[in-house]
C-alpha cells in the first residue's frame, strides 16, 4: 500500500473514530441528564401527592383519591405490605397495568421501569397510612416523549456523522496528497537520476520551513556535494592518470633506450638511470600523498600535546638544510608553546619549504610569534611567486600555477593539498599571500598551549 492511501485510510479510520466516540458521548451525556431530571421531577411531584393524599385519606375514599392523583399516561396505586392488606391501582387509561409496578419496600424507590415496550418513571414511596400501616404508594409516568426526542437525536448524531466523514475523507485524501508530493518528486529525481547519470535538484516552490521542505532542502545539498565530490574524483583520476602516465612513459623510454644501447655507450647508461632514479622517486612521493589524502583524518592517529614550536622549527630547519644544502632561519621572540601535533606539523613544515625551495633560490625564513588568541608559524622564500587570481586554486589538488613550465622540483600539485588536510587534522588553518617576483609566505595559525 502506498503512503498516501496509508495517510488517507488511518486518517479517515481515526476522524471516523473520534466522530463516532464523540457523538456516542454527547448522546450519553444527553440521555443520562434527561433521564436523570424526569426522574427527580416525578420524585418531587410525587413526594406532593403523597403528602395531600395522607392527609386526604380520613375524608375521600382511596378510589376516588387515587383517581385524583393519576398522572397522564402513567398509573397510581397503593400498594400493602401483604396479601390481606387490599392494592388498589388507577390507570389513566383504564386498561390493567397490574404488573406496572415495584415490589413492597420500606424504602424510597426510584426507577426506570419498562412495560409494554414503553419505558416509565417508577417512584415508589412507603407511608404510614390511617390505620397506621406502612403502605407504598407507587406512581408511574410514561416517558414515550422523552424517548422518542432521544431517538430523534440518535438519527441526528447518526446523519450528522455520516455528513462529516465525507469532507473528512475528502480532506484526508488531499492532505496524503500534499504530504507525499515533495517525496514523490523525491523518488522520481532519484529515478531520472539513476536513468540519465546527471545530478538533479527538487524545485523548492513553497518556502515553509516544515519536515518535508527540509527534506527537500537536505537532498538538494546532498546533491550538490555529490555533484562536486563526482567532479573531483573525474578530475582526480584524470589528472592522476595523467601524472602516473608521464613519469612511466619516460622510465619506459630510457629502460628500452638502455636495453637497445646501453652496454655500447657508458654515458647514455649513466643518464638513463639517473633519470629512471628521479622519476621512481618522483612516483614514489606522489603515490605516498595520494595515499595519505584518500584517508580519512579519523585514519591519521593525530596525537594532540604541548609542543614547543621553536625548537619543533629550528629542527626542521636543521634537517632541511643538511638534505638540501640551503640556507633557512628561524626568528622567534621567547619560547612559543602551542596545542598541536608535532610529528603532523613537522611534515606540514616540510611541504611549505620543500615548496620554498622549489620556487626560490634565495635563503628561506621561519618565523615563529604569538597573538592573543593564537600562535602562528610562518614560512616566507623571496622567489617567483603566485599570482592573485591563481590564490584560490592553489589547495587544490594537482593544481599547478603554470602548467607549462618545467617541474623544477618533480612536483605533481599534491603538496599544498596535503598540507590543508593536515592543518585541519591538528586543528590549523593554512593560508598563503603571495606576490609575483616578489616572493611567497604560507603562515600556519595554531591553538595556543591550554
Amino acid at each position: 500500500m502506498k503512503l498516501s492511501s496509508k495517510i488517507h485510510l488511518y486518517s479517515s479510520v481515526l476522524m471516523a473514530a473520534i466522530l463516532i466516540i464523540m457523538n456516542l458521548s454527547v448522546y450519553y451525556v444527553f440521555s443520562k441528564m434527561t433521564v436523570d431530571s424526569q426522574l427527580k421531577q416525578a420524585e418531587a411531584e410525587d413526594s406532593r401527592i403523597s403528602r395531600e393524599m395522607v392527609k386526604a385519606a380520613d375524608t375521600i375514599p382511596v378510589g376516588d383519591l387515587l383517581r385524583s392523583y393519576v398522572p397522564l399516561d402513567g398509573k397510581i396505586q397503593l400498594l400493602g405490605p401483604n396479601e390481606r392488606y387490599p392494592s388498589t391501582s388507577v390507570t389513566s387509561s383504564g386498561e390493567d397495568m397490574d404488573e406496572l409496578k415495584l415490589a413492597y419496600d420500606t424504602k424510597k424507590q426510584v426507577k426506570i421501569v419498562e412495560y409494554d415496550n414503553t419505558r416509565y418513571t417508577m417512584v415508589s414511596l412507603p407511608l404510614i397510612w390511617r390505620d397506621g400501616v406502612v403502605v407504598n404508594i407507587q406512581v408511574a409516568r410514561s416517558i414515550a416523549a422523552t424517548m422518542e426526542t432521544l431517538q430523534v437525536l440518535r438519527i441526528v448524531l447518526v446523519a450528522v456523522t455520516a455528513i462529516a466523514l465525507v469532507p473528512v475523507i475528502l480532506s484526508t485524501r488531499i492532505l496524503g496528497r500534499l504530504i507525499v508530493q515533495p517525496i514523490t518528486a523525491l523518488i522520481q529525481t532519484m529515478r531520472e537520476i539513476r536513468k540519465s547519470g546527471r545530478f538533479r535538484r527538487i524545485e523548492l516552490k513553497d518556502r515553509s520551513k516544515d519536515e518535508l521542505m527540509e527534506m527537500g532542502a537536505a537532498f538538494n545539498d546532498m546533491i550538490t556535494l555529490l555533484e562536486s565530490n563526482h567532479a573531483k574524483q573525474e578530475q582526480f583520476v584524470s589528472n592522476a592518470s595523467h601524472e602516473l602516465k608521464t613519469p612511466l612513459t619516460i622510465i619506459e623510454s630510457y629502460a628500452s633506450l638502455l636495453k637497445r644501447r646501453g652496454l655500447d655507450r657508458p654515458e647514455l647508461f649513466m643518464e638513463s638511470v639517473e633519470a629512471i632514479h628521479s622519476e621512481a622517486i618522483r612516483m614514489k612521493e606522489m603515490t605516498e600523498q595520494l595515499l595519505l589524502l584518500a584517508r580519512n583524518q579519523d585514519q591519521w592517529q593525530v596525537e594532540m600535546e604541548q609542543v614547543d614550536l621553536v625548537a619543533l622549527s629550528e629542527s626542521s630547519a636543521r634537517a632541511f638544510r643538511d638534505a638540501y644544502n640551503r640556507p633557512v632561519e628561524v626568528e622567534a621572540d621567547g619560547e612559543v608553546l602551542g596545542w598541536t601535533d608535532s610529528r603532523r606539523l613537522k611534515q606540514l613544515l616540510f611541504i611549505l619549504l620543500d615548496n620554498a625551495r622549489k620556487y626560490s633560490d634565495e635563503h628561506i625564513v621561519i618565523q615563529v610569534g604569538r597573538k592573543p588568541s593564537e600562535v602562528y608559524i610562518r614560512v616566507i622564500d623571496r622567489g617567483i611567486g603566485i599570482a592573485k587570481e591563481e590564490l584560490e586554486h592553489i589547495f587544490d589538488r594537482f593544481y599547478r600555477v603554470d602548467e607549462a613550465r618545467t617541474r623544477r622540483g618533480g612536483g605533481v600539485g599534491l603538496g599544498l593539498s596535503l598540507a590543508k588536510d593536515i592543518a585541519e587534522a591538528i586543528s590549523a588553518s593554512v593560508e598563503l599571500d603571495s606576490l609575483p617576483n616578489v616572493g611567497t609566505t604560507a603562515t600556519v595559525r595554531l591553538q595556543a598551549s591550554q
